[in-house]
């Protein structure tokens, strides 16, 4: 489904270049998820954008369902930190968002968000404004408008990473209860070890010096104990040791 290879970007600041990627490659097959994780500065964030189209690689190629990704693509939805709603837009307007820059007719939009709003249980959010709404709420609508779009990937920056423990831990399994109901395939920049290990069907770890430096695979069958299991246990331990060697490497 995705397929990154030998990729490559530097930001360029007043005529001088920054590497923040170098000679990334990997694959993932359709329904997965991946967990992108690393020290901060790593740019995770920056390999998401690319994956979306919203950065162009220095070098390298990404394939989307077997297309070269050279622009933001259709079937490509994203999420960012914190959600990205608009506080002066309400919920409806919210989850319209997307529809109306695609110049969907009004009776498509009314359809596609009222359907959206009543599947994920938010009808009644449907005119209040994201200030109003809890941390729960806001990840509904987020989800909602990403999905009215019918993505077959969607990307997630760090969504929950202002969220409370308890309230994050639902929200992950609202995400996998998401990703089996919609078929998706799904790439996840997360700061979080045991997040990664929750959702992630792949790991990578990317290292201080913006290559890929680790991977890990995990069940794509997540039973509702998993979290307390030694799957996971084992899984956390030798990510969270691998993370502690680049930390240490790099400040060598």
């Amino acid at each position: 489904m995705v397929r990154v290879e030998k990729l490559s970007f530097s930001y360029v600041v007043k005529g001088c270049r920054f590497p923040i990627l170098k000679d990334i490659d990997f694959h993932l097959k359709k329904n997965g998820i991946l967990c992108i994780i690393g020290p901060s500065g790593c740019g995770k964030t920056t390999l998401l954008f690319n994956v979306a189209g919203l950065r162009a690689p220095d070098t390298g190629v990404i394939w989307v369902n077997g297309a070269e990704v050279k622009a933001p693509r259709e079937k490509t939805a994203v999420i960012f930190q914190h959600f990205g709603l608009l506080p002066w837009e309400n919920v409806y307007e919210n989850i319209a968002l997307g529809l109306k820059i695609r110049g969907v007719s009004h009776r498509e939009i009314r359809r596609g968000v009222e359907s959206n709003m009543e599947h994920f249980g938010i009808t009644k959010l449907a005119r209040k404004y994201p200030r109003h709404l809890s941390g729960g709420e806001k990840q509904r609508v987020a989800i909602a408008r990403a999905l009215v779009l019918k993505p077959d990937l969607l990307l997630l920056d760090e969504p929950f990473s202002a969220i409370d423990a308890l309230t994050r831990e639902a929200l992950q399994e609202f995400v996998l209860r998401v990703w089996k109901e919609w078929n998706l395939t799904i790439i996840h920049v997360t700061h979080d070890i045991e997040e990664a290990v929750f959702l992630g069907t792949e790991i990578i770890i990317l290292g201080t010096d913006g290559r890929y430096n680790y991977h890990y695979t995990l069940p794509r069958e997540k039973g509702e104990d998993f979290r307390d299991g030694a799957v996971f246990h084992e899984a956390t331990v030798a990510i969270r040791d691998r993370m502690r060697r680049i930390v240490n490497e790099s400040s060598l």
